[in-house]
């Protein structure tokens, strides 16, 4: 099972002039369908008046077909959004969200050239765009002493752990989320400095 994939770290704006038309192909992080919605009116605010913006995501893990979508967004059918989330689909690459500003320019393109330049312009970002890894993380919970909580917050964090809640009751309940990969490592470590009496549940 993949443990990470590349994410895009940073918004990347890519610009080229087709036949007097202007594209403008913006590339960022869109890790749900409502983030990627937010990101496109943001843009239809920031180029105002454009003929077209149209669209592509993939909002999961790279290639995912479940969590992807697409808009011609006026633009001839399949002549756009789908070439687009084909180059998104085809990348590598996570959580990524895709939309082409067009200012037409008075010259047709034609089905296929549409195509290539929407295609195109995020093909060329691509290579240009700044990626961060992103860990897959699952949910975890474990309990223990006052007087171990500071050595167990830093077992947890030194095996790339997120605390997510505590619980401050009779005794700490964390809350974290930990890679996998991890998990044996951590109840090994946990068992060590707490002399056998923590160990953490794992939901997977």
């Amino acid at each position: 099972m993949t443990e990470s994939y590349p994410v895009p770290a940073a918004e990347l704006v890519f610009e080229e002039e087709i036949k007097h038309s202007r594209f403008i192909s913006l590339l960022f992080r869109c890790e749900s369908p409502e983030q990627f919605r937010q990101a496109l009116a943001d843009i239809r605010v920031r180029y105002p008046g454009a003929t077209h913006y149209c669209q592509a995501f993939v909002s999961g893990k790279p290639g995912c077909t479940m969590t992807a979508g697409f808009s011609d967004d006026g633009e001839p059918a399949g002549s756009a959004g789908r070439p687009m989330l084909a180059v998104l689909q085809g990348s590598g690459i996570g959580e990524i969200g895709a939309v082409v500003v067009r200012y037409y320019g008075g010259i047709k393109l034609g089905v296929g050239g549409l195509v290539r330049a929407y295609a195109s312009g995020v093909k060329q970002a691509l290579p240009q765009l700044q990626t961060e890894l992103k860990l897959l993380r699952y949910p975890a919970a474990l309990e223990c002493d006052y007087g171990l909580l500071r050595d167990v917050e830093y077992v947890i964090e030194r095996h790339q752990g997120v605390i997510t809640h505590r619980d401050f009751g009779g005794a700490v309940a964390l809350e974290f989320e930990l890679p996998k990969s991890e998990q044996e490592a951590l109840n090994l470590q946990l068992a060590t400095v707490s002399q056998g009496a923590v160990q953490a549940r794992f939901d997977q």
